[in-house]
């Protein structure tokens, strides 16, 4: 295949793959996997990283939130621009160089991806302990249930998939909901959002306002990591060219006010004095705290019911999207070929779902998946900066290829975007360091494993 048959097939919508998602289930995979039991507890983080600072706290979420909405408009930009399976995968190989772009699959398949599935199925069952007494044992029996029986449905077909995301989805958001309005008309607490209490956040800490902001900023983005799979899905997207950015731009945009509006709802309900306390005394489910305040009884109840949708939502929506990411890893040449297995009657890479099935239910059995999964956290950082970059990069590299979509206010909002993250790459290496260094070991794992797949892809050639 020459270069211009190559980028014809690159941009063109044509695929083997059933397209069956549309906006609403764009949103429903978008929300499913962002919008996990974080919602209850990771606002207490931000708030150790502002001094407990309850105005510094909703700016750095709404900060979070336009972060990632930036990020995901440059995506909605690749994405329709090259409306393939594997998202970033293709966009840093086309921009930048295949090893690129087999480095940021690499480190979701050997860690993110499975990873991520195992700590859900995990933490899913462990949830349940509210009601029910179980044992380490029973809740890994457990895990393995869920993993198994979701990667099992995933492969017959995205059809099915995208139906069980978007009932999940909106099955989880009925508890949380409830949670936060009945908070926010019920709450009789006066949060203090002055620039006094600023002040004295800022008077006390050692970083300074902006790196304080920065600090918490990054753990908002824990909250809103998850919105790139979408674009793994780009060829099961009906009219991606259409549905994709608005499926970014609706799902990303109602994250940030969902997260914004329950933190609020929660500094409505928990004094200050009360929140300080919990934190401190190691107990970080603000968000359970409210819920037990406003609805009684069956507060915590309701809590635990959420948070076990929320993980099953996220857990379906990773076993849905990272193997396509696994699956344009081997179309492009530089992974075992069976990766690129698509089922022939229902159009799903079936080795890709049944492995990573496999290797999460190896992660299982083992422990300290959350330092797992940490590991990846900085190596994904920096594919996010070079994702951003790519937009520009494409726009030289490409420039008379049709865009359906382009992003806002080019290149200014682009560059904005990029310094961003690239400054949380810098923030995230010195304030974690050993973690840093540890995910850089894993491309550096990556780098020989792309040697090998490129020394048999030139010799088959």
């Amino acid at each position: 295949m020459n270069e211009q048959e190559r980028i014809k097939n690159l941009t063109s919508e044509e695929t083997q793959f059933n397209r069956e998602i549309g906006v609403f289930g764009g949103v429903s995979i978008i929300g499913g996997i962002m919008i996990g039991s974080g919602i209850f507890y990771l606002g207490s983080y931000v708030l150790e990283r502002v001094n407990m600072n309850l105005g510094l706290a909703l700016l750095c979420w709404l900060i979070g939130g336009l972060i990632s909405l930036m990020a995901g408009l440059c995506y909605a930009e690749l994405g329709t621009l090259m409306p393939k399976a594997g998202g970033r995968t293709v966009y840093l190989t086309e921009a930048f160089h295949p090893i690129v772009g087999f480095l940021t699959g690499f480190t979701d398949w050997a860690i993110g991806g499975p990873g991520s599935v195992a700590s859900i199925a995990i933490a899913l069952p462990t949830a349940l302990r509210t009601f029910f007494d179980m044992s380490d044992f029973t809740i890994k029996i457990i895990a393995i249930i869920l993993i198994v029986v979701l990667t099992i449905y995933n492969c017959y077909g995205v059809k099915g998939s995208s139906w069980l995301q978007n009932a999940s989805m909106v099955a989880k958001l009925i508890p949380i909901l409830l949670i936060m309005f009945v908070a926010i008309f019920v709450g009789d607490v006066k949060p203090d959002f002055s620039l006094a209490s600023v002040s004295t956040a800022v008077e006390t800490s050692e970083r300074g306002l902006i790196g304080m902001i920065a600090f918490a900023v990054v753990a908002t983005l824990w909250a809103y990591e998850g919105w790139t799979n979408l674009n793994t899905l780009a060829e099961e997207i009906k009219n991606p060219k259409r549905n994709l950015p608005l499926s970014l731009i609706f799902g990303i945009g109602g994250v940030t006010l969902l997260y914004v509006f329950f933190n609020f709802a929660i500094f409505k309900v928990l004094p200050h004095e009360e929140i300080v306390s919990m934190i401190g005394s190691g107990d970080f489910y603000l968000g359970t705290a409210v819920a037990k305040k406003v609805l009684g009884n069956i507060g915590a109840s309701v809590v635990v019911i959420g948070m076990v949708l929320a993980m099953f939502s996220a857990l379906n929506g990773l076993i849905m999207a990272q193997p396509r990411m696994y699956y344009a890893m081997a179309v492009e040449g530089h992974f075992f070929k069976s990766y690129a297995y698509l089922h022939p009657k229902y159009k799903v890479p079936t080795v890709a779902i049944v492995i990573q099935g496999v290797i999460s239910v190896v992660l299982v059995l083992l422990r300290n998946l959350e330092q797992l999964t940490i590991l990846v956290v900085f190596s994904s950082m920096i594919f996010s900066f070079l994702s951003i970059v790519a937009v520009m990069r494409c726009r030289k590299k490409y420039p008379t290829l049709e865009r359906p979509y382009k992003v806002w206010a080019y290149p200014v909002s682009v560059i904005i975007t990029a310094v961003i993250f690239l400054g949380l790459v810098i923030n995230t290496f010195i304030e974690d360091t050993t973690n840093s260094i540890l995910g850089t070991l894993v491309l550096v794992v990556g780098v020989f494993f792309y040697m090998y797949f490129d020394k048999k892809l030139k010799k088959g050639e």
